[in-house]
Protein backbone atom coordinates (compact mmCIF):
# COMPACT_ATOMS: atom_id res chain seq x y z
CA UNK A 1 0.00 0.00 0.00
CA UNK A 2 2.92 2.45 0.81
CA UNK A 3 4.26 1.80 -3.41
CA UNK A 4 0.61 3.39 -4.56
CA UNK A 5 0.72 6.12 -1.94
CA UNK A 6 3.94 6.98 -3.54
CA UNK A 7 3.11 6.56 -6.77
CA UNK A 8 0.24 8.91 -6.01
CA UNK A 9 2.60 11.42 -4.44
CA UNK A 10 4.82 11.39 -7.15
CA UNK A 11 1.82 11.69 -10.14
CA UNK A 12 0.76 14.71 -8.04
CA UNK A 13 4.19 16.23 -8.20
CA UNK A 14 4.50 15.68 -11.58
CA UNK A 15 0.89 17.00 -12.65
CA UNK A 16 1.69 20.46 -10.59
CA UNK A 17 4.89 21.08 -12.58
CA UNK A 18 2.97 20.38 -15.96
CA UNK A 19 0.30 22.59 -15.39
CA UNK A 20 1.66 25.86 -16.41
CA UNK A 21 2.16 24.01 -20.04
CA UNK A 22 -1.58 24.02 -20.76
CA UNK A 23 -2.30 27.99 -19.10
CA UNK A 24 -3.27 29.35 -22.40
CA UNK A 25 -5.55 26.75 -23.17
CA UNK A 26 -7.95 27.84 -20.26
CA UNK A 27 -8.30 31.04 -17.93
CA UNK A 28 -8.96 30.76 -13.94
CA UNK A 29 -11.80 28.58 -12.83
CA UNK A 30 -12.91 28.60 -9.16
CA UNK A 31 -14.43 25.47 -7.83
CA UNK A 32 -16.04 24.26 -3.93
CA UNK A 33 -14.00 21.92 -2.10
CA UNK A 34 -17.45 21.16 0.22
CA UNK A 35 -16.43 20.04 3.62
CA UNK A 36 -17.33 16.55 3.51
CA UNK A 37 -15.57 13.56 1.82
CA UNK A 38 -17.30 13.01 -1.18
CA UNK A 39 -17.32 16.25 -2.37
CA UNK A 40 -13.64 17.06 -1.84
CA UNK A 41 -12.84 13.89 -3.64
CA UNK A 42 -14.98 15.26 -6.52
CA UNK A 43 -13.49 18.57 -6.75
CA UNK A 44 -9.84 16.93 -6.48
CA UNK A 45 -10.45 14.85 -9.29
CA UNK A 46 -12.21 17.35 -11.40
CA UNK A 47 -9.22 19.62 -10.58
CA UNK A 48 -6.62 17.21 -11.82
CA UNK A 49 -8.24 16.60 -15.19
CA UNK A 50 -9.39 20.33 -15.43
CA UNK A 51 -5.78 21.38 -15.12
CA UNK A 52 -3.96 18.63 -16.82
CA UNK A 53 -6.25 18.02 -19.67
CA UNK A 54 -7.91 21.59 -20.15
CA UNK A 55 -4.93 23.63 -19.01
CA UNK A 56 -6.96 25.85 -16.11
CA UNK A 57 -5.89 27.58 -13.80
CA UNK A 58 -7.55 26.22 -10.76
CA UNK A 59 -8.69 27.79 -7.30
CA UNK A 60 -10.36 25.27 -4.51
CA UNK A 61 -12.86 27.51 -2.59
CA UNK A 62 -13.63 25.22 0.79
CA UNK A 63 -17.10 26.15 1.20
CA UNK A 64 -20.48 24.28 2.21
CA UNK A 65 -23.74 24.38 0.82
CA UNK A 66 -25.97 27.54 1.85
CA UNK A 67 -22.86 29.64 2.16
CA UNK A 68 -21.76 28.53 -1.59
CA UNK A 69 -24.79 28.87 -3.34
CA UNK A 70 -25.43 32.55 -1.85
CA UNK A 71 -21.86 33.81 -3.05
CA UNK A 72 -22.89 32.12 -6.42
CA UNK A 73 -26.33 33.57 -6.34
CA UNK A 74 -24.50 36.97 -5.22
CA UNK A 75 -21.52 37.20 -6.98
CA UNK A 76 -21.69 34.32 -9.43
CA UNK A 77 -19.09 32.61 -7.72
CA UNK A 78 -17.37 30.27 -7.07
CA UNK A 79 -17.30 28.97 -10.67
CA UNK A 80 -18.43 25.22 -10.17
CA UNK A 81 -20.53 24.20 -7.12
CA UNK A 82 -19.42 20.43 -6.11
CA UNK A 83 -21.81 17.80 -5.31
CA UNK A 84 -25.45 19.85 -4.03
CA UNK A 85 -27.66 17.88 -2.51
CA UNK A 86 -30.57 19.41 -4.24
CA UNK A 87 -33.84 18.13 -2.78
CA UNK A 88 -32.17 19.11 0.49
CA UNK A 89 -31.47 22.73 -0.18
CA UNK A 90 -34.81 24.75 -0.47
CA UNK A 91 -32.91 27.71 -2.18
CA UNK A 92 -30.99 25.34 -5.15
CA UNK A 93 -34.61 25.37 -7.34
CA UNK A 94 -35.52 29.01 -7.25
CA UNK A 95 -31.71 29.62 -8.08
CA UNK A 96 -31.73 27.42 -11.21
CA UNK A 97 -35.15 28.56 -12.50
CA UNK A 98 -33.90 32.26 -12.14
CA UNK A 99 -30.82 31.59 -14.36
CA UNK A 100 -28.41 32.38 -11.27
CA UNK A 101 -27.08 28.73 -11.58
CA UNK A 102 -27.24 25.92 -14.58
CA UNK A 103 -27.25 22.55 -13.14
CA UNK A 104 -24.80 20.33 -15.04
CA UNK A 105 -25.29 16.67 -13.97
CA UNK A 106 -25.96 14.00 -11.57
CA UNK A 107 -22.55 14.04 -10.08
CA UNK A 108 -23.74 11.01 -8.03
CA UNK A 109 -25.81 8.85 -10.75
CA UNK A 110 -27.58 6.67 -8.15
CA UNK A 111 -28.22 9.51 -5.55
CA UNK A 112 -27.73 9.60 -2.37
CA UNK A 113 -29.51 8.74 0.55
CA UNK A 114 -29.84 10.67 4.15
CA UNK A 115 -31.38 9.01 7.24
CA UNK A 116 -31.40 8.71 10.85
CA UNK A 117 -28.80 5.74 12.23
CA UNK A 118 -28.31 3.50 14.50
CA UNK A 119 -25.33 0.91 14.82
CA UNK A 120 -26.05 -2.38 13.98
CA UNK A 121 -25.03 -3.80 16.96
CA UNK A 122 -27.43 -1.69 18.79
CA UNK A 123 -30.60 -2.80 16.42
CA UNK A 124 -29.31 -6.15 17.47
CA UNK A 125 -29.66 -6.09 20.88
CA UNK A 126 -32.68 -3.16 20.99
CA UNK A 127 -34.77 -4.02 17.76
CA UNK A 128 -37.36 -1.29 19.44
CA UNK A 129 -34.27 1.58 18.69
CA UNK A 130 -35.55 0.98 14.67
CA UNK A 131 -38.64 2.97 15.19
CA UNK A 132 -38.95 6.65 16.44
CA UNK A 133 -40.94 5.69 19.10
CA UNK A 134 -39.19 3.29 20.33
CA UNK A 135 -35.75 5.75 20.94
CA UNK A 136 -38.09 8.14 22.60
CA UNK A 137 -39.26 5.46 24.67
CA UNK A 138 -35.84 4.93 25.63
CA UNK A 139 -33.50 8.02 25.26
CA UNK A 140 -30.98 6.36 27.45
CA UNK A 141 -30.54 3.29 25.36
CA UNK A 142 -29.19 5.56 22.60
CA UNK A 143 -27.27 7.82 24.84
CA UNK A 144 -29.60 10.30 24.75
CA UNK A 145 -28.36 12.04 21.92
CA UNK A 146 -29.04 12.86 18.54
CA UNK A 147 -25.64 13.34 16.51
CA UNK A 148 -26.36 16.24 14.12
CA UNK A 149 -24.64 17.86 11.12
CA UNK A 150 -22.15 21.37 11.53
CA UNK A 151 -23.68 24.69 11.11
CA UNK A 152 -24.03 25.51 7.20
CA UNK A 153 -24.95 22.28 6.21
CA UNK A 154 -28.52 21.67 4.95
CA UNK A 155 -29.37 19.42 6.76
CA UNK A 156 -28.67 21.20 9.78
CA UNK A 157 -31.29 23.05 9.33
CA UNK A 158 -33.83 20.17 7.97
CA UNK A 159 -32.61 18.27 10.88
CA UNK A 160 -33.25 21.01 14.08
CA UNK A 161 -37.00 21.51 12.30
CA UNK A 162 -37.64 18.11 12.36
CA UNK A 163 -36.34 17.50 15.96
CA UNK A 164 -38.64 20.87 16.69
CA UNK A 165 -41.81 18.96 15.02
CA UNK A 166 -41.09 15.64 17.05
CA UNK A 167 -40.54 17.63 20.49
CA UNK A 168 -37.17 15.22 20.77
CA UNK A 169 -35.90 17.73 23.76
CA UNK A 170 -38.47 17.12 25.91
CA UNK A 171 -38.57 13.46 25.68
CA UNK A 172 -35.00 13.54 26.67
CA UNK A 173 -32.93 13.78 23.71
CA UNK A 174 -30.31 16.28 23.55
CA UNK A 175 -29.33 17.64 19.96
CA UNK A 176 -25.75 17.23 19.98
CA UNK A 177 -24.48 19.67 16.48
CA UNK A 178 -20.68 18.54 15.28
CA UNK A 179 -18.32 21.04 14.18
CA UNK A 180 -16.89 19.31 11.11
CA UNK A 181 -17.85 16.41 9.07
CA UNK A 182 -14.81 14.53 10.46
CA UNK A 183 -15.57 14.84 13.91
CA UNK A 184 -19.07 13.71 13.26
CA UNK A 185 -17.56 10.30 11.48
CA UNK A 186 -15.35 9.86 14.58
CA UNK A 187 -18.16 9.80 16.72
CA UNK A 188 -19.36 6.48 15.00
CA UNK A 189 -15.90 5.02 14.96
CA UNK A 190 -15.62 5.41 18.41
CA UNK A 191 -18.67 4.40 19.17
CA UNK A 192 -18.05 1.05 17.20
CA UNK A 193 -14.59 0.69 18.95
CA UNK A 194 -16.72 1.01 22.48
CA UNK A 195 -19.61 -0.81 21.04
CA UNK A 196 -21.59 2.29 22.85
CA UNK A 197 -24.70 4.12 21.59
CA UNK A 198 -25.26 6.07 18.99
CA UNK A 199 -27.73 8.07 17.10
CA UNK A 200 -27.75 10.66 14.84
CA UNK A 201 -28.21 11.76 11.07
CA UNK A 202 -25.15 10.73 8.61
CA UNK A 203 -25.51 9.92 4.85
CA UNK A 204 -24.05 8.13 1.84
CA UNK A 205 -22.07 7.16 0.17
CA UNK A 206 -19.37 7.36 2.39
CA UNK A 207 -16.25 5.46 3.86
CA UNK A 208 -18.26 5.09 7.04
CA UNK A 209 -21.25 3.50 6.12
CA UNK A 210 -19.41 1.42 4.15
CA UNK A 211 -16.87 0.73 6.97
CA UNK A 212 -19.39 0.66 9.87
CA UNK A 213 -22.68 -1.26 9.33
CA UNK A 214 -25.42 1.02 10.22
CA UNK A 215 -29.16 1.04 10.09
CA UNK A 216 -31.68 3.31 9.50
CA UNK A 217 -34.25 4.33 11.94
CA UNK A 218 -37.90 4.33 10.63
CA UNK A 219 -39.49 7.78 11.18
CA UNK A 220 -42.26 8.25 8.79
CA UNK A 221 -42.65 9.02 5.57
CA UNK A 222 -41.36 12.04 3.27
CA UNK A 223 -43.70 14.97 3.02
CA UNK A 224 -42.32 17.30 0.21
CA UNK A 225 -44.57 20.28 1.10
CA UNK A 226 -43.04 19.71 4.98
CA UNK A 227 -39.30 18.98 3.93
CA UNK A 228 -39.29 22.03 1.60
CA UNK A 229 -40.42 24.37 4.99
CA UNK A 230 -38.32 22.41 7.33
CA UNK A 231 -35.62 23.48 4.83
CA UNK A 232 -36.10 27.05 5.72
CA UNK A 233 -34.12 28.10 9.11
CA UNK A 234 -37.61 30.63 9.65
CA UNK A 235 -40.24 27.36 9.08
CA UNK A 236 -43.20 29.02 10.54
CA UNK A 237 -44.75 25.34 11.52
CA UNK A 238 -42.07 22.28 11.35
CA UNK A 239 -43.77 19.44 10.38
CA UNK A 240 -41.92 15.71 10.49
CA UNK A 241 -40.80 14.49 7.12
CA UNK A 242 -38.11 11.84 6.23
CA UNK A 243 -35.43 12.81 3.66
CA UNK A 244 -36.58 11.97 0.01
CA UNK A 245 -34.24 9.93 -2.36
CA UNK A 246 -31.27 12.35 -2.86
CA UNK A 247 -30.56 14.63 -6.12
CA UNK A 248 -26.60 15.12 -6.35
CA UNK A 249 -25.29 17.69 -8.91
CA UNK A 250 -22.68 19.89 -10.25
CA UNK A 251 -24.17 23.36 -10.75
CA UNK A 252 -22.47 26.38 -12.48
CA UNK A 253 -22.96 29.50 -12.83
CA UNK A 254 -24.34 30.81 -17.19
CA UNK A 255 -21.31 32.89 -17.05
CA UNK A 256 -18.55 30.40 -16.59
CA UNK A 257 -20.15 28.03 -19.05
CA UNK A 258 -20.15 30.65 -21.83
CA UNK A 259 -16.71 31.52 -20.74
CA UNK A 260 -15.24 27.74 -20.71
CA UNK A 261 -17.71 25.53 -22.78
CA UNK A 262 -15.38 22.66 -23.29
CA UNK A 263 -14.55 22.66 -19.22
CA UNK A 264 -18.28 23.24 -18.45
CA UNK A 265 -19.32 19.80 -20.96
CA UNK A 266 -16.52 18.21 -18.88
CA UNK A 267 -17.90 18.80 -15.62
CA UNK A 268 -21.68 17.57 -16.82
CA UNK A 269 -19.96 14.56 -17.53
CA UNK A 270 -18.23 13.82 -14.01
CA UNK A 271 -20.12 11.58 -12.29
CA UNK A 272 -19.39 8.81 -9.60
CA UNK A 273 -21.62 5.68 -8.92
CA UNK A 274 -22.68 5.41 -5.27
CA UNK A 275 -19.95 2.37 -5.06
CA UNK A 276 -16.95 3.64 -6.97
CA UNK A 277 -17.19 6.77 -4.35
CA UNK A 278 -17.80 4.44 -1.16
CA UNK A 279 -15.02 2.10 -2.36
CA UNK A 280 -12.44 5.61 -2.94
CA UNK A 281 -13.52 7.11 0.26
CA UNK A 282 -13.30 3.82 2.32
CA UNK A 283 -9.51 3.36 0.77
CA UNK A 284 -8.52 6.97 1.80
CA UNK A 285 -9.74 6.08 5.40
CA UNK A 286 -7.95 3.04 5.50
CA UNK A 287 -4.91 4.60 4.43
CA UNK A 288 -4.64 7.62 5.95
CA UNK A 289 -4.59 9.43 2.55
CA UNK A 290 -5.22 12.82 1.16
CA UNK A 291 -7.71 14.14 -1.04
CA UNK A 292 -5.33 14.56 -3.74
CA UNK A 293 -4.01 10.77 -2.86
CA UNK A 294 -7.57 9.52 -3.00
CA UNK A 295 -8.33 11.56 -6.83
CA UNK A 296 -4.89 9.61 -8.04
CA UNK A 297 -6.85 6.04 -6.88
CA UNK A 298 -9.71 7.07 -8.68
CA UNK A 299 -8.30 7.87 -11.87
CA UNK A 300 -5.96 4.75 -11.56
CA UNK A 301 -8.33 2.46 -10.92
CA UNK A 302 -11.17 3.50 -12.66
CA UNK A 303 -9.99 4.33 -15.84
CA UNK A 304 -12.63 2.87 -17.71
CA UNK A 305 -15.27 5.29 -16.00
CA UNK A 306 -13.08 8.52 -16.49
CA UNK A 307 -12.39 8.28 -20.19
CA UNK A 308 -15.24 9.09 -21.55
CA UNK A 309 -15.98 12.48 -19.77
CA UNK A 310 -12.64 14.00 -21.57
CA UNK A 311 -12.71 15.75 -25.13
CA UNK A 312 -10.61 13.88 -27.41
CA UNK A 313 -7.51 16.63 -27.17
CA UNK A 314 -7.54 16.02 -23.21
CA UNK A 315 -7.67 12.92 -23.25
CA UNK A 316 -4.33 12.93 -25.64
CA UNK A 317 -2.77 15.44 -22.71
CA UNK A 318 -3.65 13.03 -19.55
CA UNK A 319 -2.23 9.39 -22.15
CA UNK A 320 1.11 11.35 -21.37
CA UNK A 321 0.59 11.19 -17.39
CA UNK A 322 -1.75 8.99 -16.73
CA UNK A 323 -0.13 5.29 -17.83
Amino acid sequence: MKLKLVSAAALMAASFGGTAAYAEDCGAVSITEMDWASSAVVTAVSKFLMEQGYGCDVQVVPSSTVPALTSLAETGEPDILTEVWANSTPSYEPLREEGKLVELGNVLSDGGVEAWWIPAYLAESNPELTTWEGIMANPELVGGKFHDCPSGWACDIINNNNLKALDAEASGLERFQHGSGETLQTSIAAAYDEQAPWFGYYWAPTAVLGKYPMVAVQVGEYDAEAHTCNGDVDCASPTFSAYPAAKVVTAASAAFIDREPAVADLMSKVSFTNAEMGDVLAWRLDNNASYDEAAVYFLTTYKDTWAGWLSEDASAKLAAILQ
